[in-house]
C-alpha cells in the first residue's frame, strides 16, 4: 500500500513538470509565431491548449483523490496541495501562451510588433521559456538553490516589461494607439507569466521547508 502511496505522490510531481515543459514549448511556439507572422505555429498553440488543460485536471483529480482515500499530513499534505495550486499557476501559464498565439491570429497576415521592440519581444521569450523549463526542473528535484534563481530570472522579464512603456511613451512614437494597445498586452501576457513560474517554484521551497517564501502571483 506505502509503494501505491507513494507512486501517486510522485505522479503529482512528474503530472506537474510534464505542464511545465508543456507551457513552455507552447510559449516558444507563441513567440516564434509573433515574431514571423507563423499563422500555422499560432494555430497549432492556440489547439494544443487543450492538452495543457487536460493535465491540469489530471493533476487535480489525482490531488483530490489522495486527499480524499489516503488523509495525508505533514510534508505529504503539502505535496497535495501545492500540486492543486500549482497546477492552477502552470494552466494559467498555458492561457497566457495562447492569448499571444490569438495575437498573431487576429492581426495575421499584418505583423502585431514594429520592428523597434521586435528583440525585446524574443528576449521576453526566452526568458519566459527558461522560467518554465527551471519551474519544471525544480518539481523534479527540490532543488532550493534552483528555486532561488527563479527570482533572479524573473527580474530580467520585469526589467524588460517596464522597458515596454519607455518605448511607447517616447514622443517619436509613430505606430498608432492598436499597436500600443498590442504591445502593452502583450508585454503584460509575458510578465504574468513569468510571476507564475515564480509562483511555482515558491510552491516548491514550501513542500521542502514547510515555509512559503514571499507573496504569489495571482
Amino acid at each position: 500500500m506505502r509503494d501505491h502511496y507513494q507512486e501517486q505522490l510522485d505522479g503529482l510531481a512528474s503530472g506537474l513538470a510534464d505542464m511545465c515543459d508543456q507551457v513552455a514549448a507552447a510559449l516558444e511556439m507563441a513567440t516564434q509565431a509573433l515574431l514571423e507572422r507563423g499563422l500555422q505555429l499560432a494555430e497549432q498553440v492556440i489547439s494544443d491548449d487543450v492538452k495543457i488543460d487536460e493535465l491540469r485536471v489530471g493533476v487535480e483529480d489525482g490531488a483530490f483523490a489522495l486527499l480524499a482515500l489516503q488523509a495525508p499530513v505533514a510534508t505529504d499534505l503539502r505535496i497535495v496541495v501545492s500540486a492543486i495550486h500549482g497546477a492552477t499557476d502552470i494552466e494559467r501559464m498555458g492561457d497566457l501562451a495562447l492569448h499571444v498565439a490569438q495575437a498573431t491570429r487576429r492581426r495575421h497576415p499584418e505583423p502585431v510588433l514594429p520592428e523597434e521592440v521586435r528583440p525585446y519581444f524574443a528576449e521576453m521569450g526566452r526568458v519566459g521559456v527558461l522560467l518554465a523549463r527551471k519551474a519544471g526542473d525544480v518539481i523534479r528535484t527540490r532543488n532550493l538553490a534552483a528555486a532561488a534563481e527563479l527570482e533572479t530570472d524573473d527580474d530580467a522579464m520585469d526589467d524588460l516589461h517596464r522597458h515596454m512603456f519607455t518605448v511607447l511613451m517616447d514622443r517619436n512614437w509613430q505606430h498608432g494607439v492598436a499597436a500600443a494597445v498590442d504591445i502593452t498586452l502583450l508585454a503584460r501576457f509575458y510578465e504574468r507569466y513569468a510571476d507564475h513560474a515564480v509562483a511555482v517554484a515558491r510552491r516548491i521551497v514550501y513542500v521542502v521547508t514547510g515555509r512559503m517564501p514571499g507573496p504569489l502571483a495571482v
